[in-house]
């Protein structure tokens, strides 16, 4: 039988999706300003005009790839209030980190490395993570200064996102989820409920 024919992926697949795939493998890797559309597109073992085609440039197909994280916020607000008040920070380290390794870091690496050069980024993580998430878990739990918790949790998940997945900072990086559980926990635990003093 004749070999398969190489070349060009035929339009019948579905371009988009695999654009999408190569593109969060590439954001991942590279950051937003280090990955570019010849790269993407040779991931995706397509002509880089496909990407304009599809998603008009390199900033809309980084909000598609990237910026939709892998996690629902009310999925996790609900998780996490569903037990004990006293172990909600414990809950909610868990819960984000079974997502985050799940994925060995993915979508949360590339939006991470893309702090410094796409405010997209910045704005993604605000919303997904302060917004959605924490202030309005704050809010449900009646406690003073609910925003100023709020910004207290997201500052140490993004830390803790950032050290285990970005800069992979050993021995963080590699430790089971139940030792980051342990260690984390309690901090997440004060912001949330206890005595900020």
């Amino acid at each position: 039988m004749p070999g398969r024919r190489r070349g060009r992926r035929p339009a019948s697949e579905d371009t988009r999706t695999v654009l999408i795939e190569a593109a969060r493998a590439v954001f991942t890797e590279q950051g937003y300003a280090g990955a570019t559309v010849r790269q993407i597109a040779a991931r995706a073992d397509m002509d880089p005009s496909m990407i304009n085609h599809w998603f008009g440039g390199k900033d809309a197909l980084f909000t598609e790839a990237v910026l939709q994280l892998p996690f629902r916020p009310v999925d996790i607000a609900a998780n996490v209030l569903d037990g004990p008040v006293d172990e909600l920070g414990e809950r909610f380290v868990r819960t984000v980190l079974r997502v985050w390794d799940s994925a060995g870091g993915g979508q949360m690496t590339a939006v991470l490395r893309s702090f410094a050069t796409s405010n997209e980024a910045v704005q993604a993580f605000r919303e997904q993570m302060l917004d959605k998430v924490f202030l309005p878990l704050a809010e449900r739990l009646q406690v003073e200064d609910a925003a100023f918790r709020a910004t207290l949790c997201a500052s140490q998940m993004a830390g803790l996102a950032l050290a285990r997945y970005a800069l992979v900072l050993e021995p963080l990086a590699s430790a089971d989820p139940e030792t980051v559980v342990t260690a984390v926990a309690p901090n997440l635990q004060r912001y949330l409920t206890g005595d900020l003093g």
